[in-house]
């Protein structure tokens, strides 16, 4: 439920250019919407993603108050390549139900979840938009290249214990979770737009389907926040619930958030509200790309002396045969 999953600082919001590479100056957080982002952490970068929240149910045809908390924690690491990541997703819930005629506790693993995320295509690789000099109307209109999304696919599974009382089946089971996810950036990049389209559950008999849609903005180069609506499907349970929130960068690899959600049915009426914080290592990756550039810096002062000597070689030539001319 509030596994939180949206793309979104001030930061990144405000500076599109830093969507053109995997890896950006400030911490890319999916907290705290539920949508996960089109665009990867980056090559050998470290982030863990981690929310408390408070739950509260209420069933007007079973009868039934349910009151509890939970906590979520996201593991991403880009691996191998910029362009894709490794996700843990888990959360673990507890709560309390009380009936007319009982009560009873719920406690265990809700989502546990492992795949990876692979960015299929970037609209802004190799893409510069040129200024007009001639006209400042042209500059200010609307950039149809915006409509273009980033897309990505996630491919995953479910892992889920015997005996689990949020799974559908008393048996322990592994189904997969496969995801398309498209991003846009709108006005300049102050808007952020995050779809997420979902089969979850697929070889069980309860699978699910559903859909996510994000649209953050960016305030100033700290604040940042967002509206959501989620949708999903399956035999055994449907819903829609909408969320808000924002989110405040400490500093570029630092984050806080907090969000709430709420749904607009009364079997079960839910409300959530949470917060959580959002942290990453990078140094591995600055060290990287500091050793590239030294090497870059080595072939082009190679590739500079191996050319002054060709010149040379070529004025030795050129003087020794006039000796003979």
């Amino acid at each position: 439920m509030l596994k939180n999953k949206n793309f979104f600082t001030a930061a990144l919001c405000l500076l599109p250019q830093l969507f053109f590479a995997q890896y950006t100056d400030v911490i890319n957080s999916n907290r705290p919407g539920e949508t996960m982002s089109a665009y990867a952490v980056g090559k050998s970068v470290i982030q863990a993603e981690l929310g408390v929240y408070g739950i509260k149910e209420k069933h007007n045809l079973l009868d039934y108050d349910a009151n509890g908390f939970g906590t979520d924690l996201t593991i991403r690491y880009g691996a191998f390549l910029e362009k894709l990541e490794l996700i843990a997703d888990i959360q673990y819930q507890m709560e309390n139900f009380d009936t007319p005629y009982t009560s009873y506790k719920k406690n265990n693993f809700r989502q546990t979840v492992l795949g990876a995320k692979y960015l299929i295509y970037d609209p802004y690789k190799n893409y510069k938009k040129e200024a007009n000099i001639y006209s400042y109307k042209a500059n200010r209109s609307f950039n149809w290249h915006e409509l273009i999304p980033a897309v990505s696919l996630f491919a995953g599974a479910n892992f889920v214990g015997k005996d689990n009382p949020y799974s559908f089946s008393p048996q322990s089971s592994i189904s997969p979770k496969v995801m398309l996810i498209t991003q846009n950036l709108f006005g300049g990049g102050k808007w952020v737009f995050v779809t997420n389209i979902i089969a979850d559950y697929i070889s069980t008999d309860y699978p699910s389907y559903g859909y996510v849609l994000t649209l953050t903005r960016g305030f100033n180069d700290k604040w940042s926040g967002f509206v959501e609506n989620q949708g999903y499907k399956s035999d055994f349970y449907s819903d829609a619930i909408v969320r808000g929130g924002a989110a405040y960068l400490i500093n570029p690899n630092l984050q806080v958030d907090a969000s709430i959600s709420t749904n607009f049915k009364n079997t079960p009426s839910i409300l959530y509200g949470g917060v959580g914080v959002s942290w990453r290592y990078d140094g591995r990756y600055k060290e990287n790309q500091l050793q590239t550039k030294r090497e870059d810096r080595a072939k082009k002062n190679k590739d500079n002396e191996l050319e002054q000597k060709e010149i040379d070689y070529q004025a030795k030539e050129r003087k020794r045969k006039s000796k003979y001319e």
